[in-house]
């Protein structure tokens, strides 16, 4: 007698697949070239939220000091991102993961959990610009508009894209940061064939707009910031660690000067035209270039927002090993509050207050992680930072309690520098300063500081940790 054997359904095969794609709770040997991380941040960072922050500058600032302060600000903020990332390259963890080592084991969810917001937030609005955008286009040709149905569908296609995974994501960011930057090139030559490069260059900066060039280099330096929170989850796609620095170094610096030019020069070409200029709203400048740039908001929003829910993602798996999280229900469950939330438009006018806070939020986090990895821990993180309980991570209960206050200290500062006493060189570097000093500080009374004259050896924890570990 023969007994046939049950065909599991396809969402067991699909997950189980996934599942063993996926980054699970260990460390990541990656094996990306510097060109394909390159083009990864290429993809990410082309995104209609840093292309609309362009909008603001001008006529703020002078349309040549705008392209100054963004190309300084994306080189400033991108020395912290390839940092941070630099320790992904060399553990194999993600961002959050990371954390573990400066603020312990317990510890690190408190930035996990906001992390986790912050990407909820980050979802929400890019969804909400490419469904305006979408619907923008619609309305012109149908005369139907329904943007929070838009969003929705947009936000639906990156949820679809989102659950392949990293093995995904470096298969389809390369292609998507291709047709991107072949559409940009194509929106700036409109722009230059009508107006010469003077005319842009002559336009006067309006002072009653109230923005200063350290307010512009503030505000490009607080985008990085928010970016470094997935830098170390995608650096450790990378090979090795210099190579990777240098991919993530240069598609992070070229997407965001690429990116905020556009969004600068598509508001100055409104200027020049004689249209009402409006900040952050992609219909102005859609209105101006038609279906062209249309398409590179609905793309980069594809790109960028699959990064975010896959961050969250895995975020969110690695924060609760016990639960043992899949990730594919985890992932559906989790794009299911960033499709509701994308219809939630009104907190569009909360952008710029929005970059703020992740900027006080992280600022004082990324400071604290460089010090603990880079001058506490002498670059060198070992397989404790992947136990549950115990170790030489685990500090009091779980908890580096001194860290936490560092980074309390450090949030609280930044929020008095942009709201209570406005800085007059901004608050992104004060803020990182005044942080990695009091962290020094803190580690040097804890004896944290103290050498026995030993050197710790570095090692990869896919080789510290082999049982746990990946393969990209």
């Amino acid at each position: 007698m023969s007994t046939t054997t049950a065909r599991p359904s396809a969402w067991c095969r699909l997950s189980d697949r996934l599942e063993a794609n996926a980054d699970g709770l260990g460390p990541l040997r990656g094996s990306l070239t510097w060109r394909r991380i390159a083009m990864i941040w290429l993809a990410s960072n082309f995104v209609v939220t840093t292309m609309l922050t362009g909008t603001i500058f001008v006529p703020g600032v002078g349309y040549g000091e705008a392209l100054m302060l963004i190309l300084v600000g994306s080189i400033i903020g991108g020395a912290v991102l390839v940092t941070v990332g630099a320790i992904g390259t060399r553990t194999g963890l993600a961002t959050m993961s990371l954390t573990r080592g400066a603020f312990g084991t317990r510890g690190s969810l408190l930035p996990v959990a906001a992390n986790l917001l912050i990407l909820l937030g980050w979802s929400w609005v890019q969804a909400m610009l490419a469904g305006i955008t979408v619907d923008f286009v619609v309305a012109e040709f149908t005369g139907y508009s329904n943007p929070a149905l838009f969003a929705v569908i947009c936000q639906l296609i990156v949820v679809g894209l989102a659950i392949f995974g990293h093995e995904g994501i470096s298969r389809v960011e390369p292609w998507l940061a291709v047709v991107m930057i072949g559409i940009i090139g194509y929106v700036l030559t409109v722009a230059f064939t009508t107006f010469p490069p003077s005319a842009y260059f002559a336009i006067p900066a309006d002072a009653s707009i109230g923005l200063t060039n350290l307010t512009v280099l503030d505000i490009v330096i607080a985008t990085a910031i928010s970016w470094t929170v997935l830098s170390a989850d995608f650096n450790r796609l990378g090979r090795s660690t210099r190579p990777t620095v240098v991919g993530s170094g240069v598609g992070y610096v070229v997407s965001t000067f690429l990116s905020m030019t556009l969004g600068a020069t598509a508001i100055a070409y409104v200027v020049l035209a004689g249209g009402e200029v409006v900040e952050f709203d992609p219909g102005v400048i859609v209105g101006e270039f038609g279906v062209a740039l249309a398409a590179v908001i609905f793309v980069s929003v594809m790109a960028t927002n699959t990064l975010v829910v896959y961050g969250m993602t895995t975020s969110a798996i690695n924060a609760l090993p016990r639960l043992k999280l899949r990730f594919l229900p985890t992932a559906l469950v989790i794009g299911a509050i960033t499709v509701i939330g994308a219809t939630f438009l009104g907190l569009l006018g909360l952008f710029i207050d929005f970059l703020f806070v992740i900027g006080a939020i992280f600022i004082p986090v990324f400071a604290i992680m460089i010090v603990d990895y880079y001058v506490v821990n002498r670059r060198v993180y070992t397989a404790d930072i992947l136990k549950h309980r115990g170790g030489r991570y685990w500090f009091t209960g779980g908890v580096n309690i001194p860290m936490i206050v560092v980074w309390v200290l450090g949030f609280g500062f930044s929020l008095l520098l942009t709201y209570q006493f406005p800085s007059p060189i901004g608050a992104t570097i004060p803020a990182f300063v005044f942080t990695v000093v009091i962290a020094l500080a803190a580690a040097a009374v804890t004896g944290r500081l103290k050498r026995d004259g030993s050197k710790p050896e570095h090692q990869h924890l896919a080789d510290a940790a082999p049982e746990q570990a990946v393969e990209a």
